[in-house]
């Protein structure tokens, strides 16, 4: 330890050197006690002081495996190869940080015979992901080999996915491109920004699909698919999308209902089917809660 670290908590002070995990998981650490100051355990909040001698063993999280649940699915599309999703706001797609049940793959594990194993056994099928609160279409990979040939189309760029998303302010450009680097905000550790020089290559397009009173409703279209993408780069011009209280959104809209959710939607999907070659496009429609508040 260095003079300039006492006086912080012992998991801030973890957390900064084991940047990697998050603050949780060091949490878990000290709670097992694999994390000791000089010689004995200590709680979390133990603030560290000059010549402490601090020890830790570092551990993977426990194996975590996936668990069918009998959970309704909207089906957009099925064959034999793929199914395509029109998953709900507030669900989440896999099993992580803490949420164990109620996920998409829950909800395929029960459904469906087969799925793909290429994602590992916690991803079954999962061949892309949405955030938690963000609504759409999803595809899912039945089999290894049309896991594979769909993931080829998604890294290289061959996927035309399409958003709608409701943002605050009036957009002044009929159409417009967002061409910036995403990367881990290293404030914030559950961000991302659009801030920084670096990160990964990261671009979004957009066009003014119809206006209101503090509002602007978009289309827009990424050609990469980043964390956060469409949600950081919309927020880095200073439009954050409704309900994205993370990026910028107020938590409140006088006059307005709470919408619990972000106004984000994956309205639209095209890709080439992994067996046949053949051009698929399927559409999600705008979810009741978001044509009703906007």
């Amino acid at each position: 330890m260095i003079e300039c670290d006492a006086g912080k908590r012992l998991d801030v002070l973890l957390h900064e050197r084991f940047a990697e995990f998050s603050r949780s998981r060091i949490q878990e650490w000290i709670r097992a006690g694999r994390v000791q100051v000089n010689g004995g355990t200590a709680r979390a909040a133990y603030l560290v002081r000059a010549g402490d001698a601090i020890h830790a063993e570092p551990a993977d999280p426990p194996a975590l495996h996936a668990v069918a649940e009998d959970i309704p699915l909207t089906i957009l599309y099925e064959d034999d190869d793929l199914v395509a999703i029109d998953k709900p706001a507030g669900m989440v797609v896999h099993a992580g940080a803490g949420v164990h049940s109620g996920t998409l793959v829950n909800a395929l594990l029960h459904r469906f015979q087969a799925l793909s194993g290429v994602g590992g056994a916690l991803r079954p099928g999962i061949v892309h992901g949405l955030d938690r609160f963000t609504s759409g279409v999803l595809l899912v990979a039945k089999n290894d080999a049309a896991h594979q040939r769909l993931a080829a189309q998604f890294s290289h760029r061959q996927v035309e996915k399409v958003y709608l998303a409701m943002v605050h302010g009036e957009v002044k450009q009929e159409q417009g491109r967002i061409e910036r680097p995403i990367a881990r905000d290293p404030v914030h550790r559950t961000r991302m920004t659009a801030r920084l020089d670096e990160g990964r290559a990261a671009w979004s397009e957009y066009r003014v699909l119809r206006r209101f009173p503090q509002f602007t409703l978009l289309e827009v279209r990424i050609g990469t698919g980043r964390t956060h993408q469409i949600r950081v780069h919309l927020s880095s011009i200073g439009h954050p999308v409704v309900g994205d209280t993370l990026y910028g959104a107020p938590a409140r809209i006088e006059g307005r209902p709470p919408l619990g959710r972000y106004f984000l939607h994956a309205h639209r999907i095209r890709f080439q089917h992994p067996s046949t070659g053949a051009e698929i496009v399927l559409t999600s429609p705008l979810p009741a809660d978001l044509e009703h508040w906007g």
